[in-house]
Formats: C-alpha cells, structure tokens, sequence
C-alpha cells in the first residue's frame, strides 16, 4: 500500500480513522514509558535484597538502612517502610510485617501505572472500527439512494467501492487493539514475576528484621543457684 493510498484512506475515514491512529500512538507511548520505568527492576531490587541481607545477618541495621537509601530499586522502599516501623516501635518488630505488605502493595500499584490505558485501548479500538465501517457502509447505500433519485443507474461499482474503503476502519482498529493487548500482556506478564520476587524479599526481609533485636540482644546472665537449705537435724551433733 503507497502513501498516497493511505492518505486516501485517511481522508475517506475522517475522525474515527484519525482517532484510532491516535490510539495507537498512545499504545506505543505507553509501552515504551513502560520499559524505561521497569528496565532493570528486578536486578536492582536483587542486588539491594542480597545487600541488605548480608548486613542484617551481621546485625548491622545502620549499613543495611544507609544502602536502603542510597539505592533507587522497588524494592528500597519497602525495605525503609520496616525500618521504619522497627524504628517507631523501638526495636521490637511488631508490625513489621503489615508494614513492608502495605508498602508493597503500593509499590506494584506504582509498578502497574498506565496500563489501564493499554486494556482499554485494546478493548475500545475494534468497537471504534466497527462503527467507522458501520457509518461508511450507511453513506454508500445513501449515495446510492441518491444516485439513483436522480436518474442514475444505481450501479454496485460504487456501493462496493464505498463499503471496501468503509471496512478499513475496522481493519485498522483490530491492529491497534492487537498492538495494545499484546503490549499488556507482556506487561502483565513481567509484572506478576516482579511482585512475586518483591513479595519474597519482603517477607524474608521482614523476617531478619524482627529476629534481629533477638539477636542482638546481650544473653541474660544466669541466675546463681540459690545455696540449698541446712538440714538442722544433721548440723547438731550427736548426743
């Protein structure tokens, strides 16, 4: 198809063929800003989880919080919410764990950003395209009503010509709607293996931390033995 026949077809489509190139345009958008913001994700919440890990295992807290810091990964800010917590609760750990989940589920929802626009592209554009060939197809047969009022001969070269220029929109919302479900579903995809991997970070994460004040807790000293009680009758010598 050359240029010139696009620009035809474009020309016959009018809005709704401009709307769903539109649409595609944005499906595009959305995908590229999508890969920027999830290149690398999960190797740097990796590398900052083993980080982290190392230095609670040696009771470290202060290393493990400043490479929490100074780190950009996902991971990093459900990492600070329970030291957070740890830190308002003095050391004891109690709601470590509702916190570091809180935090995650805020973290996959700034993971999942904008892919509401890529389902309802996919799930719009064919409709789009549908009432585009719906509306040529109508204007074919009034054209030909019209020819045919005023003396024409009515023929189908025309009606046919209409309606094949009128099923282009359709064809074209389909594409786009492919283009952007398959985006999502890539996205759908990678998504859930990187809440997967945040989940268990989370967890074991949570896990170090509260059993870090247990071990970094000085051993209790032993009570001394009290001295066992004088049996009087065998301190008193014999008669």
């Amino acid at each position: 198809m050359s240029l010139s026949d696009l620009l035809h077809y474009l020309r016959i489509g009018g809005v709704t063929l401009a709307s769903l190139l539109l649409a595609s345009v944005v499906a595009l958008g959305v995908a590229i800003e999508r890969l920027i913001a999830l290149w690398g994700v999960s190797e740097r919440s990796r590398a900052l989880g083993d980080t982290v890990h190392k230095h609670l295992l040696r009771g470290d807290i202060t290393a493990a919080r400043t490479a929490t810091e100074r780190s950009d990964a996902a991971v990093a800010d459900i990492f600070l919410a329970g030291f957070d917590r740890l830190e308002r609760t003095r050391g004891t750990g109690d709601g470590v764990e509702s916190a570091v989940e809180r935090e995650r589920a805020q973290v996959g929802l700034r993971l999942r950003r904008n892919l509401w626009i890529l389902a309802t592209i996919g799930s719009l554009t064919p409709f789009v395209g549908l009432f585009g060939t719906v509306a040529g197809i109508m204007k074919s047969f009034k054209d030909l009503g019209l020819d045919v009022q005023a003396g024409g001969s009515g023929g189908s070269a025309a009606v046919m010509t209409g309606i094949s220029e009128a099923l282009v929109a359709t064809a074209v919302g389909i594409l786009v709607a492919v283009q952007a479900m398959a985006f999502y579903n890539y996205f759908q995809a990678r998504l859930s293996r990187v809440l997967v991997e945040l989940r268990l970070m989370g967890d074991e994460f949570a896990e170090l931390l509260r059993e870090r004040p247990m071990n970094g807790a000085p051993a209790s000293a032993s009570s001394p033995t009290a001295p066992a009680p004088v049996d009087a009758s065998r301190s008193q010598p014999e008669a």
